[in-house]
């Protein structure tokens, strides 16, 4: 089952890539991340993350070019084995690339989630007051992932593993229209040791297609730390 899921992900993301392709409005992002977790109690949890993103091609020309810098933290509380809720605060850096506008960003979240036999589902409901120069955003996001084990019932050092996402955004704003975005997201991982994860994969967006759409494929790398 993993194989075949897994299979059937992975053509249709190409199969959107290539659709994106042929769009004018079209580019190719890579994100590295870099995040550290922390487990202080039962019911209480950590982390902060930094990330890079750049532009690999713009514009049909396949380059390197930096566009920000991001810095956040959240703070998790857990309810009981299901539900949890989280507290973030975010800063991104757009000034020093000249790519836009720099911004802070408040987040509020509720988790749902469920394990059973190496496999593992959630519902992430997200709200996010987007602080930036010119604008206030307050964004509404809604996500449905899916984990798995790629080999027997438990992941162990060394095994694999598959999470893939799928998110919808709803962006308002007063001084422009509503903007609604679609997120897939699919990504390889292994247990390198107790503490460190990595993960590679790919991240479709297609953004403010109720507007002007733009189609962006991210190439996902990132560690996970646990201290």
């Amino acid at each position: 089952m993993p194989k075949t899921y897994l299979n059937s992900l992975t053509l249709f993301l190409l199969l959107t890539y290539f659709n994106g392709f042929t769009q004018n409005n079209f580019s190719v992002l890579g994100e590295s991340v870099l995040a550290v977790n922390h487990t202080t109690t039962e019911t209480y949890s950590f982390n902060f993350t930094f990330r890079s993103r750049y532009f690999l091609n713009h514009t049909h020309n396949f380059t390197y070019q930096q566009q920000q810098v991001d810095v956040f933290h959240f703070s998790h509380y857990k309810l009981n084995t299901k539900n949890k809720i989280g507290f973030g605060m975010y800063y991104r850096n757009r000034d020093w690339f000249e790519s836009g506008s720099d911004e802070l960003r408040f987040t509020q979240q509720y988790n749902y989630s469920k394990k059973k036999l190496g496999k593992s589902y959630g519902h992430r409901f997200r709200s996010e007051q987007r602080i930036l120069k010119n604008k206030t955003i307050f964004r509404q996001r809604y996500r449905f992932a899916l984990n798995c084990v790629l080999k027997g019932t438990k992941l162990q050092l060394g095994s694999s593993y598959l999470t893939s996402a799928i998110e919808g955004l709803l962006s308002l704003s007063k001084p422009s229209k509503p903007e609604t975005d679609i997120r897939i997201s699919s990504q390889i991982g292994w247990l390198i040791t107790k503490a460190l994860k990595l993960q590679t994969g790919l991240e479709h967006r297609y953004e403010a297609f109720n507007l002007k759409a733009k189609n962006n494929l991210f190439v996902l790398t990132s560690a996970v730390l646990r201290i």
